[in-house]
């Protein structure tokens, strides 16, 4: 168990290293919370997979496998389906815009009315998938280590928190890319073909469960369909996921590298549904479907590749939480606190002005970071809170923002009614039918999609000058960041590989 024990400290030690390497290239603004929008496809398609593969994606994906079979898959499937369907159709027209957050668009596209509410929900959202990937180290820690809960979330959290403070996007996008090759060694070439060994390959496995295990729907249609709305549309407005689009150095490497991230998270899905199915086989009595992960991680793989797994399991909840961070903390600073007090400085400012704004976003990183903790070692229900966040997510802002990119009549007004009357309609079906109902979601975004076509017909349309500044963003003809804060990134730095 030495060795085990070795691989997770030198892998740990080693984000600290890279987030330290990354504060020496976040010199301005762009460069801490976009990466100085210059990465390249490699580096893109990894970083961009890893932050959609979290814990949930791996260790809630073998779970799914093991108790609902092949079809367990669906739930990363949507996510895989909505990370391609931003690529090929929006990511281009997003990363023209050259913005920082997704309240930031809807200024552009509406006018300066929106940016405080719709990232207060932006902030709700990104600060509770912050709290849920948090709480999932309690559980790998334990595995690796013994340590209570609280000490657990410290020590993960602590890790996250530093990286993330030291070098912002640039810290975050190293360590990710280092997470993306460790999770792609440990869970597809490793646990992948050790647990289907071990359970009799395909056919042996087939011999041991019910055919519904090989079924693509056993999981249930309409639970499908909830998936879809909630994590394939999730996947296209999400800040964590803009954020990253936000770092391609062009509309081709923002495409192309998203359709590779797309891709591998379908084959993402269909691995852990895999394990989920041998373990089921090899393990049929567990308690819990959440604890197939570590059954079969414990039990099943020998010393030293234990260690790399269960790396690969800490990586996939690392990324997706440095990610959630960094979002929460832009926005908590650039569209609530900066609006609330309207004291930034003006576009392009340098010298001390920019310094000032990257130790403001590192300040916020470690406040929204500290927070994080507290939150995570307070609550217990992960499930709830991460559909509460996602519900407001996509039932307040989907309609407001797939509006404003595909349809040029929708107006301020029917964006923020749509925001509010979507949100409200959530919280109420939520408290009415339960956090985990599907009406939630069903009647949130039917009730978002109509006051946005209402209200936006009834009243004047957008004022032609805002359309026009719309139009040039999407167009690349405009300067970046039109909101408080901006700089222009660095001409003379190094492009992604």
């Amino acid at each position: 168990m030495a060795v085990d024990y070795a691989v997770i400290i030198i892998y740990l030690v080693g984000m600290l290293a890279v987030g330290w390497w990354g504060m020496r290239r976040a010199k301005s603004k762009s460069d801490f919370l976009v990466a100085g929008r210059r990465l390249g496809p490699t580096l893109y398609s990894g970083t961009m997979a890893a932050i959609v593969l979290g814990g949930a994606s791996t260790i809630g994906g073998v779970g799914l496998g093991y108790q609902y079979g092949l079809s367990g898959a669906w739930l990363v499937f949507t996510i895989g389906f909505g990370l391609l369907a931003l690529s090929l159709f929006f990511s281009a027209r997003i990363s023209r815009l050259k913005v920082y957050t997704v309240s930031q668009m809807l200024d552009l596209r509406y006018g300066d009315s929106s940016s405080v509410i719709s990232g207060a929900v932006m902030w709700a959202y990104t600060l509770m998938l912050a709290v849920t990937s948090t709480i999932a180290y309690a559980t790998i820690f334990d595995v690796i280590f013994g340590l209570d809960r609280w000490l657990a979330i410290v020590i993960g959290g602590g890790i996250v928190i530093a990286y993330s403070t030291l070098g912002g996007m640039w810290s975050i996008t190293l360590t990710d890319m280092a997470q993306f090759v460790v999770q792609s060694v440990g869970v597809l070439l490793l646990l992948l073909p050790i647990a289907v060994w071990k359970a009799g390959g395909i056919d042996g496995m087939q011999e041991q469960l019910p055919d519904d295990y090989f079924s693509p729907m056993n999981i249930g249609v309409q639970t499908v369909f909830t998936y879809v709305l909630i994590y394939s549309f999730g996947m296209l407005i999400g800040q964590d996921i803009w954020q990253r689009v936000f770092t391609a150095r062009s509309d081709t490497v923002a495409r192309s590298g998203g359709s590779v991230a797309g891709v591998y998270c379908l084959v993402y899905a269909i691995a852990g549904a895999a394990i989920g199915t041998a373990t089921k086989a090899l393990y049929p009595k567990l308690d819990s479907p959440d604890a197939a992960f570590a059954t079969i991680v414990g039990e099943a793989l020998p010393l030293g590749v234990k260690g790399l797994v269960l790396a690969a399991a800490l990586s996939a909840v690392m990324s997706t939480s440095s990610g959630a961070l960094i979002a929460c903390a832009t926005v908590a600073n650039n569209d609530i606190w900066k609006r609330l007090r309207r004291s930034a400085p003006e576009p392009g400012a340098e010298g001390e002005g920019a310094h000032d704004e990257v130790r403001g976003n590192r300040i916020f990183i470690l406040i929204m970071g500290a927070a994080v903790v507290v939150i995570s070692i307070a609550l217990n229900d992960v499930v709830e809170a991460l559909t509460v966040a996602y519900n407001l997510l996509v039932g307040g802002l989907l309609v407001p923002i797939l509006g404003g990119l595909v349809w040029k009549r929708g107006t301020a007004n029917g964006a923020l009614a749509a925001v509010a009357v979507g949100g409200a309609t959530v919280m109420a079906m939520m408290a009415w039918k339960g956090v985990l109902a599907n009406e939630a979601i069903y009647f949130g975004l039917l009730a978002s999609l109509l006051t946005h076509v209402v209200v936006s017909l009834a009243g004047k349309p957008t004022d032609p000058a805002v359309l026009a500044e719309w139009r040039a963003r999407l167009a690349g003809q405009a300067h970046e960041d039109p909101k408080p804060g901006g700089e222009q990134p660095g001409a003379d730095a190094p492009a992604g590989v």
